[in-house]
This record gives C-alpha cells, sequence and structure tokens, in this order.
C-alpha cells in the first residue's frame, strides 16, 4: 500500500527499520536531485554509489547502505542516457527500478522494514508517476510504502 505524505524523506516516519529509496545514473553523477538532501544527512550512500566499477554501474543494479541502526539507503540504478539525446528520450528505465525495487522488497520482508522513498524518478530522471506508481505497486505486496512530496509537492531536489 502507498501512503502519501508531505515530508522530507531524509527524515522518514515511524517505527522500526525503514529503507529508503532513490533513483541513481549509470554514469555515476552525484550531484543533483534527492541525493543532495541525502548526502546532507550521511555521506556513505554517496561513498558507496562512486566507488562503483565501470562493471557493476549498471542499469538495475542496487546498492544496500546501512545509514543508522535502523536506516537503509538504496541506490537503485535506473536511469541512463542522462545528457540529452537527439530524440529527447528521458533517462528513466521503469525496469531498472523493477529490478532495484525486488530487492529492497527482499530485504524489507526479511528485516520487517518499511520503504520510504520520494517520487522516485519523476524528476530529474523524467519518468512520469502513473508509471512508476504501478512499477512499485506491482512488487510491494503486503509492505507499507511512504512517498514523500516536500512543500506540497515543490521539490527540494534541485
Amino acid at each position: 500500500m502507498i501512503n502519501y505524505l508531505i515530508g522530507d524523506v531524509t527524515n522518514p516516519i515511524g517505527q522500526g527499520k525503514k529503507i529508503i529509496v532513490h533513483c541513481c545514473n549509470d554514469v555515476g553523477l552525484w550531484g543533483s536531485g534527492v541525493v543532495l538532501a541525502i548526502s546532507k544527512k550521511w555521506k556513505q550512500p554517496e561513498k558507496e554509489f562512486k566507488s562503483l566499477s565501470i562493471s557493476e554501474n549498471i542499469i538495475g543494479n542496487t546498492q544496500i547502505v546501512l545509514v543508522e541502526d535502523d536506516i537503509f539507503v538504496a541506490n537503485i540504478i535506473g536511469q541512463h542516457n542522462i545528457h540529452e539525446n537527439e530524440f529527447r528520450v528521458p533517462p528513466i528505465r521503469y525496469e531498472a527500478i523493477l529490478v532495484g525495487l525486488k530487492k529492497v522488497v527482499e530485504l524489507a520482508k526479511s528485516t520487517d522494514a518499511t520503504i520510504h522513498m520520494p517520487r522516485i524518478g519523476c524528476f530529474r530522471a523524467g519518468g512520469r508517476w502513473s508509471i512508476m506508481e504501478k512499477v512499485i505497486e506491482s512488487v510491494v505486496e503486503n509492505i507499507d510504502v511512504y512517498v514523500y512530496d516536500f512543500n506540497a509537492g515543490e521539490g527540494y531536489y534541485k
């Protein structure tokens, strides 16, 4: 079940273990979007992402980084061709997000964690929430998912 709320995804609500999910690119760039808020609070997700070798920085790969005793950050590589291309195809790759979310769901089930995210893939990556919502719903059975909008839809992902 997806729950929508206004707030900061780096301050996830609730008790117990939490997994913060976000979407990364496959060229190793980290510097815009929700990663700015993540890096401001925790250094390890960025460090882990930047440590990926070229062969590891592939679409669908997912890093799970423990940042606090009860909080993980999932770096899902779900963007390809982030630089403008002649066909103006957005960099979001829904199938890669699906692959990454399956790994996140495995962790959530094994640790009884909830999942927290911004509207992943729908700002910098150019995705459509109507599609992403279906991707998420297709894999998160019986897990509470919280989607955070900051200031009623205004992005802090700049």
